[in-house]
């Protein structure tokens, strides 16, 4: 099927599309991290690249009005009226001129699917060819991978993109066929990622990897499903980051009636990938209740310090890294800071944890400073 360009101009048509793209959280750019809505009409998300860096995005769509009816997306079944599309050089040009003004410095590029998911995957790979050859740039490129592209495709958005994605969506092949009943779970969604996995592990792509986003409370999935689905994900899947988006409900989609996920359940979610992937936690230690949510008043991390009285308090003077990491408050930097500290002079006094820029009222009950009680000195703070 051919694109067609179907607004009066790539100005209006651009601002469309990245109007449709906010739903995508997949760029570690959510709501509540700083996007901004130009008078132009168009969104730049400050990003989070894989360095660490921030930097502005831009976020869109190649085109709108999916042919596919995933209950919890906007787009489904063509959207809400005409379709918007840019083709791949109008959609690289309006690229390069924001980039030369200075406005973006990167591209996160996805689409709903129109034409069939190979066509809709040309499109993309058009947009980046163009940027890469015709045009020369050389920053940062996600992609997202269509589910039902073909194995060829995922090979030439490696060589094009810096990162590649696929949304898993759901933690399994059942919940995905509740909210999604028009993709296959092993054939659309996993094969492309296990196909990025051994490509890295080959070091043919090893740029900054892929990533994967579920959404949250869309298929009545337990906390406890999600997060063994990114544990499984990171180990199996080398993922790079797992992203989490709390449902919303959008009217006009079946799920217009369900209640709204709260924020703070996918906050939840968020540190207990951060316990995972960076302070050394395995999923079995991990407290779910016995429908297999997390609780909402404790942090996961203090919730398995109050589970674990025997480890505590600890000796902030003789603590390992590891043991360090395992005190609420404390993260991987903050007790890196620390052992620094500690190597030039004993610790003694509970300034030195918010100097290393420790959460000290969040840790303070869980230390000894040189035999003494932090928790104690705090309460003369």
């Amino acid at each position: 099927m051919a694109l067609v360009r179907t607004t009066p101009s790539v100005d209006s048509a651009l601002a469309a599309l990245t109007q449709a793209a906010r739903h995508d959280l997949s760029c570690a750019c959510g709501p509540s991290q700083g996007r901004q809505r130009g008078d132009d009409g168009l969104w730049i998300y400050p990003a989070a690249l894989p360095s660490g860096q921030r930097v502005p995005m831009l976020k869109v769509l190649q085109a709108t009005g999916c042919e596919r009816s995933c209950v919890y997306c906007a787009e489904r079944c063509g959207g809400r009226g005409a379709g918007v599309s840019l083709l791949p050089e109008d959609l690289a040009r309006a690229f390069v001129d924001l980039y030369a003004s200075g406005r973006v410095a990167g591209l996160f590029l996805s689409s709903a699917i129109r034409g069939g998911a190979v066509t809709t995957m040309d499109r993309m790979l058009g947009t980046a060819e163009i940027l890469r050859g015709r045009h020369g740039f050389r920053g940062y490129i996600h992609l997202k991978l269509i589910p039902g592209c073909r194995p060829d495709q995922v090979e030439r958005a490696m060589a094009l993109a810096t990162r590649v994605s696929v949304n898993m969506e759901a933690p399994t092949a059942a919940h995905l066929a509740k909210i999604a009943p028009g993709k296959r779970f092993e054939a659309q969604i996993l094969a492309p990622m296990r196909q990025v996995t051994q490509a890295i592990g080959r070091g043919q792509f090893a740029r900054a990897g892929q990533t994967t986003q579920f959404v949250v409370g869309a298929a009545d999935e337990s906390d406890r499903d999600i997060a063994a689905a990114a544990a499984a994900g990171y180990r199996e899947l080398k993922l790079a980051r797992v992203y989490y988006s709390a449902m919303q409900p959008i009217p006009g989609t079946p799920l217009e009636g369900k209640a709204p996920v709260p924020f703070l359940r996918e906050h939840r979610l968020y540190q207990v990938d951060f316990l995972m992937r960076s302070y050394g936690f395995a999923l079995d230690e991990i407290h779910f209740d016995d429908a297999g949510a997390l609780p909402l008043d404790t942090d996961p991390k203090t919730q398995w310090a109050r589970l674990h009285p025997e480890r505590f308090p600890v000796e902030i003077n003789r603590a390992g890294l590891a043991d360090l990491v395992r005190v609420p408050g404390i993260g991987p930097r903050s007790a890196r800071r620390l052992l620094q500290m500690r190597g030039k002079q004993r610790i003694r006094e509970v300034e030195a944890l918010r100097a290393a820029g420790a959460s000290w009222r969040v840790a303070s009950p869980f230390l000894l400073l040189d035999g003494r009680p932090a928790e104690r000195q705090l309460r003369l703070c």
